[in-house]
């Protein structure tokens, strides 16, 4: 027997629908249509068989939800897998039958169910259904429950919670039996209150469909991008994936993934990864790190519920996948990834034993081999009972983007970010509507600039299945440009993007994105280097990164509220450094630096920008010490080099007073450097006063160039 049959058992509506004929298939009821009756009973019956198949698969996982409360509450997609193959054979049949008996409650109701899986967004499964409990006969109150679904995807909120209200009122009547189904009704509800709020007041975003380029008539999901928003990672159930390989549940192809660049502001076409990333089985995209270089990948196993693997980018060519450890990977089911800016720490899904609920936000950090170390739940401020999904840890390494069923949500799973400050998460907070809807919005990103934002959705107008969109953030000083949800929702025939353009206003997180390309400084070619991120606070290496071999391009993510260094070396080179000073509220900021390495030889010269002197003295400041541990590196790796160490002031103050602190500067240099092992005849001390300026002394930032000190190799 049916689920709803057991649970909700039957009911009549005559107290409160407006009664209409219900109109059995039998000679009596048509007398003059033997033939066409026997016809139509022949495609109910099949209809039916096929329909009660699928209904099986549907209600057995139902009841995993709510008589077991696991992943509590349902979602579309779950119902949607359940039945969606079954359903197809049926919906042909019983639509014939419909078409000689429209006026049949059961006929009726079961278009009404296939429909609402099918496409609940449409106004199909909303007739049916009403007309179905419009007879004065005896149908699963399920009708009820479908409708007040159907209502609330197309932000009919009030009838929405008419429709739940009602099948509310049944469950009450054995309340004990009927608990889990009075939960998931009553959270439905205050979905729908919560829904009415947001559409009430719409978030000032441009939504646009990316395109053919990565979509297509098949199912695009799973995008992930890096922090400058120039290559992107997505997964695709196309008819050329690379095991050709159909799946059984839904007849689509098995996954795999594809990747995209930005090219001149336009994203090219998605290309298949190929056999090396992508195996004959199920490959879904997962996270990817916000230089690009590294990619995370999800792979389904029967036996444990599916792992994740990880890829990196060796010159043009990316690795063979291999999987995490088990303290990240268990017998369980671990999905979707997110690296934080240096890449220590691992956010990721796990569905694991002892969570909180269906699938939960966990994190684990490198530990001293530079492997994944223990496990540790988020916490029940990120983590609800009804289960989460696609964490992205933003790169400003504060802000954190996941989608979760709980929480303050309008339906399915909603997008949420929460902020790390003072030691614990803030309250999730909902990103609102056009972005989330009552269906799931799942796996969302959002560029480094903060700017842009990447989601997959079955909007309305789309290629497919489910297509990726982009979604704009417009900020708060202009009145909205978009005023309706036709608008709000991108589609093909009538792009938001050819809506009247709007200056983006968002200012974006308190961050830098430093990224360029390395290269040997005499010949050109592009270099493998490591690049070291230092904390000059606490005179820490908090993170290393490396160029591309192939390219020597890099990128680096600087979170504000710090002093740092950087430094870039190679065997064979002298080091170059950069210095940010971010202690200070800044907003977000591309900068782009090119870095040219220089051979060590005589003459060659390099500023060292991470050595610092308190005001107006000759005194190192301590935030210096990783700058000169590597100089001091270089000589002892190299130990007959001779060099000078040469001061500069700006033209700040008198001749004679600059060209005494430049030499007092450089000595205090030379002096640190003998103290720590250097043989005196190899250091040269010269202050060169306000002598060789490299900038205009007209301007702080002219000036501030021109306070500087260098070093010369002398000799080799």
């Amino acid at each position: 027997m049916n689920i709803f049959y057991k649970i909700f058992g039957l009911i009549f509506f005559s107290a409160t629908f407006a009664l209409a004929q219900n109109i059995e298939f039998d000679k009596a009821n048509f007398p003059d249509n033997k033939d066409m009756l026997k016809e139509a009973k022949r495609n109910l019956d099949d209809g039916k068989d096929a329909f009660e198949l699928g209904k099986k698969e549907y209600d057995f996982i139902l009841e995993q939800f709510v008589t077991k409360n696991k992943y509590f509450p349902v979602s579309r997609k779950d119902y949607q897998r359940a039945g969606d193959i079954y359903f197809k054979k049926a919906l042909p049949f019983l639509i014939k039958a419909q078409e000689f008996n429209p006026n049949n409650a059961k006929l009726n109701y079961m278009l009404g169910v296939i429909n609402f899986n099918l496409n609940p967004q449409s106004d199909v499964a909303i007739k049916f259904l009403e007309k179905a409990i419009s007879f004065n006969v005896k149908i699963p109150i399920e009708a009820t429950y479908l409708l007040g679904w159907a209502y609330q995807f197309q932000l009919k909120w009030d009838e929405a919670i008419k429709y739940y209200q009602i099948h509310l009122d049944v469950l009450n009547v054995d309340a004990k039996e009927n608990a889990f189904a009075i939960e998931d009704v009553l959270k439905k509800i205050n979905e729908c209150k919560i829904g009415k709020l947001e559409t009430a007041d719409p978030k000032r975003v441009f939504v646009d469909n990316l395109g053919s380029n990565i979509n297509s008539s098949y199912p695009e999901y799973s995008a992930f991008i890096s922090a400058d928003e120039s290559m992107m990672i997505l997964t695709a159930r196309r008819e050329n994936s690379t095991g050709g390989k159909l799946d059984e549940m839904d007849s689509w192809p098995f996954e795999d993934l594809y990747q995209s660049f930005k090219v001149n502001g336009k994203w090219t076409a998605a290309q298949n990864f190929g056999p090396i990333v992508n195996t004959d089985d199920h490959d879904a995209s997962s996270g990817l790190s916000g230089d690009g270089t590294t990619m995370f990948i999800f792979k389904y196993t029967e036996k444990d519920g599916g792992d994740i693997y990880t890829s990196n980018l060796k010159g043009n060519t990316w690795t063979k996948p291999e999987q995490l450890n088990k303290n990240v990977n268990s017998k369980y089911h671990e999905s979707c990834v997110s690296l934080s800016y240096d890449g220590k720490r691992l956010y990721y899904i796990s569905d694991r034993e002892g969570n909180i609920g269906g699938g939960d936000i966990y994190y684990s950090d490198k530990d001293k081999k530079n492997d994944w170390g223990p496990s540790f739940n988020a916490g029940a401020i990120l983590n609800t009972k009804y289960g989460e999904e696609g964490v992205f840890m933003h790169p400003d390494g504060k802000t954190i983007y996941f989608s979760s069923k709980g929480h303050k949500t309008m339906g399915g799973y909603d997008v949420f970010k929460s902020v790390y400050e003072n030691g614990m998460w803030s309250e999730p907070i909902n990103l609102g509507y056009p972005i989330n809807g009552p269906d799931d919005d799942v796996f969302f990103v959002i560029s480094g600039s903060g700017h842009h934002g990447y989601f997959a959705s079955s909007k309305q107008g789309g290629y497919g299945d489910k297509d990726i969109y982009k979604i704009t953030f417009l900020g708060n000083e202009k009145s909205p440009v978009l005023m309706n949800e036709d608008n709000l929702l991108a589609s093909v025939t009538a792009p938001i993007s050819e809506f009247k353009a709007e200056k983006i206003v968002s200012s974006g997180p308190k961050m830098t994105i430093l990224k360029g390309v390395i290269s040997d400084a005499k010949t050109k070619i592009p270099l493998d280097a490591t690049i070291e991120l230092i904390d000059n606070t606490l005179n820490e290496v908090i993170a290393t990164f490396h160029s591309n071999a192939t390219t020597g391009k890099y990128l680096v993510s600087l979170p504000s509220g710090k002093n740092y260094g950087i430094a870039v070396k190679k065997d064979g080179y002298l080091f170059h450094s950069e210095n940010f000073d971010l202690i200070t509220s800044q907003q977000f900021q591309e900068v782009i630096i090119n870095v040219a390495l220089k051979q060590i030889d005589i003459g060659q010269s390099i500023v060292l920008k991470n050595i610092f002197f308190d005001f107006d003295k000759a005194t190192i400041r301590m935030e210096s010490a990783n700058e000169l541990d590597r100089l001091i590196k270089l000589l002892t790796d190299n130990p007959t080099l001779k060099i000078e160490l040469g001061s500069h002031t700006d033209s700040k103050g008198s001749d004679d007073y600059n060209q005494k602190l430049s030499q007092s500067r450089s000595q205090s240099v030379v002096n640190y450097l003998i103290g720590k092992g250097i043989l005196t005849d190899r250091l040269v001390a010269k202050g060169y006063g306000e002598t060789v300026p490299v900038a205009t002394n007209d301007t702080e930032l002219g000036r501030q160039e021109n306070r500087r000190t260098d070093f010369k190799i002398l000799s080799k």
